[in-house]
Formats: C-alpha cells, sequence, structure tokens
C-alpha cells in the first residue's frame, strides 16, 4: 500500500466513523504530503503495512498534529482545526507549517503507535458481563489484553442507558447511551473484585503527558468523546503492566482462585496480536477453560472485527465450563451502537 491510499483509506473510515474533519485532513495529507521533509522520507522508509490495519501512519501523523493543538504549541494549526472550519487549502498550508517547524516533536511522537481508549466500546462491555454473571454469579476477577489506558476496566463504574433503562452504578456521571437495537441486557449486576490489565505500551490517565496521548488519538471533531475520556480518567484505579499479552495470560490464567469468575476481555486489540499470538493465546484460554469449575469458571469476552463482512465488531462470549460460545452482538468500533442479537 502507498502512503497516498493509506491516507485515502483512513480517509473513508474517518468519515464513516462521522468525524467529516477527519476525513477533510486525511485528504489533504493524501494530496498535499510534504515528502521532501525529514518526517516525509521517515515515513518513506516504513515498511510493511502501513494503512490502518498496519502501522497506522495516517493516524500517527493525525495524533501528533492534534496534540500540537491540544498543547496549544501551533496557532496557525489551531485556527483551523475544529470549532473551526477551514478550506482545504488553508489547512493544508497549516499543517505543512506545523511539520516544518515542530519537525523534532513529530518525528519522535510518530515513533509510537497510535493508542486509543475508547470508552463507549464499555457499553458493549457492561451487556456481555451481565451475561457471562447470569451463567455464573461469582465475584469477577477482570483481565483485559492490548488495554491501554485500563479506561474500560473500570467499565462497572459507569452507566448503560438503553430506552430510559439504566445498568451500573447508580453514583457514576459516567453515561453510555449507544443506539441499541434487540432485547435488553440481563438485568443481573456483575461485581468486580479485581482488575488488572496488559499493554505493549501501557498509559497512566492520571498522568497529565499519558492522558494527552490518549486524548490526541481521539478526533477533533468529536468532543462528547474528549470530554468522555477525561471523565473516564478521573475515576481510574486500575493497574496496567507492560509486557507482552499472551505471556502476561501464561502467568496469570493458573492463578485464577477458588469463588471467583475470571473474566478475559478485549476490544480491537485480538486483530493487531502476531498470528502466532493468537493461536498460543487461544490454545492458552482453552486449556485453563478445560480445567475450570462450576467454582472457578473462566470467560472471554471479546469484540472484535471478524471478516464476516457485517458491520461493525462482533462481540462474543465463551464460557467454561461447558465451553459455550456465545454470538451476543455487533457493536461499531467506536460504540455509537449496538445490534443486540443476544436472546438468552
Amino acid at each position: 500500500m502507498t502512503l497516498q491510499a493509506a491516507f485515502e483509506q483512513q480517509a473513508e473510515h474517518c468519515i464513516a466513523l462521522g468525524s467529516p474533519f477527519m476525513g477533510q485532513l486525511m485528504g489533504v495529507l493524501a494530496r498535499d504530503w510534504p515528502a521532501d521533509t525529514a518526517l516525509g522520507r521517515k515515513f518513506a522508509a516504513f515498511e510493511g503495512d502501513i494503512g490502518p490495519s498496519g502501522a497506522s501512519l495516517p493516524l500517527r501523523i493525525a495524533g501528533g498534529l492534534h496534540a500540537l493543538v491540544l498543547k496549544r504549541k501551533a496557532p496557525e494549526l489551531m485556527a483551523v482545526y475544529p470549532p473551526h472550519k477551514a478550506s482545504d487549502q488553508a489547512l493544508s498550508e497549516a499543517v505543512r507549517d506545523a511539520i516544518t517547524t515542530h519537525e523534532a516533536f513529530l518525528l519522535d511522537w510518530t515513533d509510537s503507535a497510535p493508542q486509543t481508549n475508547e470508552v463507549r466500546r464499555s457499553a458493549a462491555l457492561i451487556a456481555g458481563a451481565r451475561v457471562a454473571a447470569q451463567h455464573f454469579n461469582l465475584p469477577i476477577r477482570l483481565s483485559e489484553l492490548g488495554a491501554s489506558g485500563g479506561l474500560n476496566l473500570m467499565w462497572d463504574q459507569f452507566v448503560l442507558e438503553i430506552e430510559g433503562h439504566r445498568y451500573g452504578s447508580n453514583m457514576s456521571t459516567i453515561l453510555l447511551s449507544p443506539d441499541w437495537t434487540g432485547k435488553l441486557p440481563p438485568a443481573i449486576n456483575p461485581q468486580v473484585e479485581k482488575r488488572r490489565g496488559v499493554d505493549l505500551n501501557p498509559l497512566d490517565p492520571t498522568r497529565p503527558d499519558h492522558l494527552l496521548r490518549l486524548m490526541s488519538y481521539i478526533w477533533a471533531d468529536q468532543p462528547d468523546r474528549l470530554t468522555l475520556t477525561r471523565t473516564a480518567a478521573s475515576v481510574m484505579t486500575a493497574q496496567v503492566q507492560r509486557g507482552d499479552a499472551i505471556d502476561w495470560l501464561a502467568r496469570t490464567l493458573p492463578q485464577s482462585p477458588e469463588g471467583c469468575l475470571h473474566l478475559i476481555q478485549h476490544t480491537v486489540a485480538w486483530q493487531y496480536f502476531p498470528k502466532e499470538a493468537q493461536v498460543r493465546g487461544k490454545a492458552l484460554i482453552e486449556a485453563a477453560g478445560k480445567r475450570a469449575t462450576r467454582n472457578r469458571p473462566l470467560a472471554w469476552l471479546s469484540m472484535e472485527q471478524d471478516g464476516s463482512g457485517l458491520k461493525g465488531a462482533a462481540l462474543t462470549l465463551r464460557l467454561w465450563p461447558g465451553d459455550i460460545t456465545l454470538p451476543l452482538a455487533r457493536v461499531d468500533f467506536h460504540g455509537r451502537w449496538i445490534d443486540w442479537t443476544y436472546t438468552g
């Protein structure tokens, strides 16, 4: 894939996910990418998949530019970013100026892959965990793979609202209200006893510099997502360890205690693991499932692209003992809508 094609593909994804500004920015970069700059030469040297499903070079530069805006370091760029509107030419000139003026910052920024923590995905996790608790009503030990900043480990501190029905903490100010179709989720209220996560490059949302990184990858014309992320960061208590997710699984699965449901979750993360890691991780979880008992059950809740050609991601729950697979829903990648198909 050429860099121009990567920008064009990312533009289509952004528009489909409700961000016309990002569509415009990606389109401008596709047409006017400054190949003669240090950043241009760096991007030209990248090998492998540079598009949205790989190294995500378009989102790396977009995140760096948004970080400059959030830090108020680039007045010319701020003038063409939301809530302002600008022509393609004005946006292109401001971006070119920022890439030149803030070259060192952007070269450093784009060394790392994009990191997001889409809090609205917790709406699907809340509903899926209720199905798991319906089968095994025990305190939950929660583990997240590819947890980033760990905000979605806090789903029991959020509220899911569906047509006036509320699920979650009555004390929470964090409200998730996706467009919902289908039957309502189970009424049972899961109790999380302990939560932990793992990520190759974990972020701590209680640190301003780490929160900036999370915020920078939220699209500038979607202020509700920015606000939600800030609010979720204010209740963050989970620990996310640095490490390989599958190696971490191998160490933590044997530690599942009696009298608890071990719930493993991940959202739009598994698909980025190397193929051999996916195979090993699946084998580890299935082996742990064979050892599961009614008093030491295991659940695997995943929200991932499944290659089916259907819209959104597949929300799937596997349960042990019994090795039960429950297709629960299709979910928008940003959690804007949930098509709940589970009828149990």
